[in-house]
């Protein structure tokens, strides 16, 4: 739609998108805010996110120019009945900014509230751009019409486009013959998510200091990669890339193949001799030779396997032996194959040494990752990773963010625990401890959950158990490094090594924290632990998992980005070598 905006009045499942093309992420941000604060918003309560980026760097220059005051809350549902406070309390408009995803849908209560109470609370929703709608990629839902008919007015904005306008219509009409209640605004917002050379943030009085360094080059293809030979006929330089929910069919059909299989650790297809370990660091090298991609499941984890998903050059298939609700037809670029016949045909048969050229760059990987983990001085997640996949010897829950990727990295595919468990759908830090626990109990299996410290935090009320309720076999695993870790190892991260910007991505993006686990678990009456070296975490996890009870394992943040550089670099270096 274009044109005039249209806010609807009782339904925000009847908003239709705003489109048009012409503003980057950030110049969006900067007019929505823009809008805001005309509108007498002085109040914004930011949850951290990625996809919401451009808000919170857009938030940070409002700060600093004094038009407006930054809330940043780490649960979303906290951020948005602090913001329905602030709105009820200054008797004027505010506003919580979340990502896309599960996000989204923790301000459901505050929403409500807010609707029942009158309260202007306004919510800015990020979310992916439209091309991404309906494909499965990762923490994309619908969330126009979320909320269902409690805001009074709402906007889909789609990416690129000026959300002034739709913000100012929706309100300005509150009052003017539609009811004072929560409005909703969903602003897509397409990559880059960061400032750059050409958008620079203005933290400064007046000009922008100095332009970012330019980014490196990146090595041509033909220079890393070695010259591959003519394929066979019948042959086929094909992987097998299982994600979330795969299952053992995945390692089987591998198998059966020869072909190397790139399993995620929740596809509980990491098994097997053609389970290829710590595949994420190898695709750079091997990557370019990859003619087709057979999927199982749905793979979210890496960001390398999703671009080698996006190649137009590479044949794909997907195996869907049953309708599933996480994507739309006609919106996924595979090949749909619904019987393993028709997905042997595909595939065919792996190309001479193929397979054996992914083992032999998986185990000098695998051996140079040790060794680096080995030469550090304090404990890492990868290492707390590695030991935890090596102790489950039954269920194994793992949260998002950086602990499931670290367990990608270096799960050993020659063991694997009775099932492994994550929260895939929309990949959200929330509710992990409830998902944990209720696995515990579906059928007395002794679970294992191992998960960062702000995902605890976000779900620690799932530690009280009412009087008489039964307690779940469960030992949660805290790796704690005070705040956010994943932002560290994406865009933000390398953003925040520029002294510019260190301070605003701490804030916003690393949530430092200084909550005493200890303290809570004694509040609600769980057995804690605090572990502090590797020998005393094996040492814990050798004990048989009884009861509910935590074990804490602290580690450095500030170092997180380094260490996962380092560890490329190295096994780069092996490959080459």
């Amino acid at each position: 739609m274009t044109g005039n905006p249209r806010a609807s009045d009782s339904s925000a499942n009847s908003s239709e998108p705003i489109s048009g093309s012409g503003l980057s992420s950030l110049q969006a941000a900067r007019s929505a805010l823009a809008a805001l604060a005309a509108a007498g918003v002085r109040d914004v309560v930011l949850a951290p996110g990625s996809r919401s980026a451009p808000l919170a760097y857009a938030l940070a220059e409002a700060e600093l120019q004094d038009r407006m005051r930054v809330h940043v809350r780490i649960d979303e549902r906290v951020a948005g009945f602090t913001a329905l406070g602030l709105a009820r309390g200054g008797r004027r408009p505010a506003a919580v900014v979340t990502t896309s995803g599960t996000a989204v849908g923790e301000l459901l209560p505050a929403v409500m509230e807010a609707h029942h109470s009158g309260i202007p609370l306004v919510v800015l929703s990020a979310d992916r751009p439209a091309e991404l709608h309906g494909t499965g990629a990762n923490q994309t839902t619908v969330q126009p019409g979320i909320f269902a008919h409690y805001p009074v007015a709402a906007a889909d904005v789609e990416a690129g486009s000026d959300p002034a306008g739709p913000i100012s219509a929706l309100l300005d009409r509150l009052g003017n013959g539609i009811p004072v209640g929560p409005v909703h605004v969903n602003l897509q917002f397409r990559d880059p998510l960061t400032p750059g050379e050409t958008d620079p943030l203005f933290l400064e009085t007046g000009a922008f200091a100095e332009d970012l360094p330019a980014p490196s080059a990146p090595v041509p293809a033909e220079d890393r990669v070695p010259a591959a030979d003519p394929p066979i006929p019948g042959t086929h330089r094909t992987v097998v890339v299982a994600g979330d929910g795969a299952g053992e069919t995945a390692a089987l059909f591998a198998l059966r193949a020869g072909l190397p299989l790139l399993a995620e650790p929740s596809s509980n297809a990491r098994f097997g001799p053609n389970a290829v370990g710590a595949y994420r660091l190898l695709l750079q090298d091997l990557g370019p030779l990859i003619e087709r991609v057979v999927v199982f499941g749905r793979p979210t984890l890496s960001r390398p396997v999703a671009a080698l998903l996006a190649r137009t050059d590479v044949e794909k298939a997907l195996y869907l032996p049953r309708p599933v609700n996480w994507f739309e037809p006609g919106r996924r670029p595979e090949t749909i194959i619904s019987d393993i016949p028709a997905l042997f045909d595909f595939a065919g048969t792996g190309a001479p040494d193929w397979l054996e050229q992914w083992r032999t760059a998986s185990e000098a990987a695998l051996n140079t990752l040790n060794n680096l983990l080995e030469q550090q001085q304090q404990l890492t997640g990868l290492q707390v990773a590695d030991l935890v996949w090596d102790a489950a010897d039954a269920n194994l829950v793992l949260g998002s963010s950086n602990v499931i990727r670290d367990m990608d990295l270096v799960a050993s595919p020659g063991w694997h625990p009775l099932d492994v468990y994550a929260n895939r759908g929309l990949a959200g830090i929330d509710g992990t401890i409830s998902t944990a626990t209720g696995i515990a109990l579906a059928n007395g299996i002794p679970t294992r959950l191992l998960l960062g410290d702000l995902t605890f935090l976000h779900d620690a009320g799932a530690l009280l158990l009412g009087n008489g309720e039964q307690a779940p076999d469960l030992q949660i695993i805290v790796l704690n490094d005070g705040g956010g870790g994943i932002f560290t190892v994406l865009e933000h991260g390398a953003l925040g090594e520029d002294p510019r910007y260190t301070a605003l991505v701490e804030r916003f993006f690393g949530t430092p924290h200084r909550a005493d686990l200890a303290a809570l678990c004694r509040g609600y009456g769980v057995r804690h632990r605090q572990v502090r070296s590797a020998d005393e975490l094996e040492a814990a996890l050798a004990e048989p998992v009884s009861g509910l009870s935590v074990l804490e394992v602290g580690t450095a943040r500030e170092t997180l980005r380094s260490l996962h550089q380092q560890v490329q670099a190295a096994v780069t270096a092996a490959l080459r070598g």
